[in-house]
């Protein structure tokens, strides 16, 4: 099985990326950020959006209100638990089925949830006893959508920043840092045997910041540029996306397939 890019949200300078263990789809998403001032109201956001050729909308959170506004759009609809309902989620099984009966059995399938993100970047929190429940928590979520009956509509995964990896300069040479060992094995397990996607924030503004060479700028913008070469492959990326696609394929690979 093979390691194939699905989706990516784009708002301003923040992404959704996923790498997925299944058949491959392409579309444009967004990220349907709430800390801001002036945001419009929730029932004119459907209109916005199918304005555009925008299909997915990532949310941080459950907000029932914009959940809601989105029904019978045909609009896929991420929605997100908080990292602060991790320890629930994994210990106990009922909390999952609570949280799926509220935020998801009212609004579905008129509203079209199509993945759950359990927590936010907690892989790289520094918070040990998260990080250890993180897993067991997206198997009671996925058993509670087992439960209803919506296991093979509604996927589960979480959501991971650039900082798991340990190498990326070279696509090729893309690794997760070794210290999340087994965590990060056993997430990619569940992700593999549920068909469910990698999730990754890769923030190119961060990659922009960190690497001084003067056509940085113009390869994470998608501008025009000479391209970076992957010395390993041969194979030329000519922007900074693609290239962050590429090494969390390649760093999932090396956790699965070796």
């Amino acid at each position: 099985m093979v390691l194939l890019p699905c989706t990516v949200a784009f708002l301003l300078l923040s992404f959704l990326q996923t790498v997925k263990i299944a058949n491959p789809q392409s579309f444009i998403g967004i990220n349907y950020g709430q800390v801001a001032d002036n945001l419009p109201p929730p029932p004119s956001t459907p209109k916005l959006l199918q304005s555009t050729s925008i299909q997915k909308v990532r949310l941080y959170g459950s907000d029932p209100a914009i959940i809601e506004a989105l029904a019978n759009t045909g609009i896929g609809i991420v929605i997100g638990t908080a990292n602060g309902d991790i320890p629930g989620l994994a210990s106990d099984p009922n909390f999952a089925k609570s949280w799926i009966n509220t935020n998801v059995l009212p609004f579905y399938p008129a509203s079209n949830i199509i993945l759950i993100t359990v927590g936010n970047e907690v892989m790289t929190s520094n918070d040990q006893n998260l990080m250890n429940k993180l897993l067991p928590a997206m198997q009671n979520v996925q058993n509670a959508l087992n439960d209803a009956s919506l296991g093979g509509k509604i996927k589960v995964s979480t959501v991971h920043s650039m900082g798991v990896l340990k190498q990326s300069e070279r696509p090729s040479s893309g690794s997760f840092d070794p210290s999340y060992g087994d965590l990060m094995k056993g997430l990619l397990e569940f992700n593999s045997a549920n068909g469910s996607p990698f999730a990754i924030n890769p923030y190119p503004y961060f990659a922009y910041r960190s690497d001084t060479r003067p056509e940085t700028l113009a390869f994470c913008l998608f501008q025009p540029n000479a391209g970076r070469m992957d010395g390993n492959t041969k194979i030329k990326y000519m922007n900074m996306f693609d290239a962050q696609v590429r090494v969390n394929q390649i760093a999932s690979a090396k956790i699965l397939y070796q």
